[in-house]
């Protein structure tokens, strides 16, 4: 992925090699990975961060919604993205340590001033944001999901944006990842399409009965 700043590269660099050596310790656990889950960086990875950050650019999204902080590499993308459009970011995790990562991280490419970090309940704080939503990014616990959906379909902007990732990879959150699927397809005014990007995404656009007439 390129970056016009050469700070946010350096720091997107630095995500990226901790993403390999991620996945060397991993593979080398085994089954004994789930113990360890919380201290992997588990990123949404460059193919999947280079086609959000294309979304940003072409939508020109004012307000931005991530679920799911984590270690701050999505929020690096979205970050950089937002400052090119003059839009604003919100980021939402409930463990302080990752999000405490992503603060200094984002803060290192010079990014800070776009950026809000929330922490806590996801879905609690999403119902106490008044909105619009113009983009969201879905890659918290996978059984919050639809709980998430529930929560900001309201509050999403005719036209917005909802990308969820891990919708193919891994295997063993495709129960959940399925039930997210039959949830978003079933509600009229999202139109959805599964994309083989990365781990695999959902991609779905807020389109009014009215929109249809154009």
């Amino acid at each position: 992925m390129r970056f016009s700043d050469p700070a946010v590269a350096a720091v997107f660099a630095d995500y990226e090699r901790r993403a390999a050596e991620d996945a060397a310790r991993m593979a080398a656990l085994g089954d004994a990975v789930g113990a360890h889950i919380d201290e992997f960086l588990l990123p949404i990875g460059p193919d999947t961060g280079r086609f959000i950050h294309s979304l940003i650019l072409a939508k020109r999204p004012a307000r931005i919604l991530e679920l799911g902080t984590s270690y701050g590499y999505s929020t690096l993308i979205l970050a950089d993205a937002a400052r090119e459009v003059g839009g604003r970011l919100i980021t939402m995790d409930l463990a302080d340590y990752k999000q405490a990562h992503a603060r200094a991280m984002i803060g290192r490419a010079g990014l800070s001033d776009v950026v809000e970090f929330r922490l806590g309940d996801a879905v609690a704080m999403i119902a106490e944001d008044p909105g619009p939503f113009d983009l969201v990014l879905l890659d918290i616990w996978k059984d919050l999901y639809v709980p998430c959906l529930d929560a900001f379909l309201p509050k999403l902007s005719d036209e917005a944006i909802v990308v969820a990732d891990n919708m193919v990879e891994p295997v063993t959150a495709r129960p959940q990842v399925r039930r997210y699927r039959e949830a978003v397809r079933a509600i009229p005014e999202l139109q959805s399409a599964l994309l083989p990007i990365g781990s695999g995404i959902e991609l779905s656009v807020r389109w009014a009965a009215g929109n249809a007439k154009l």
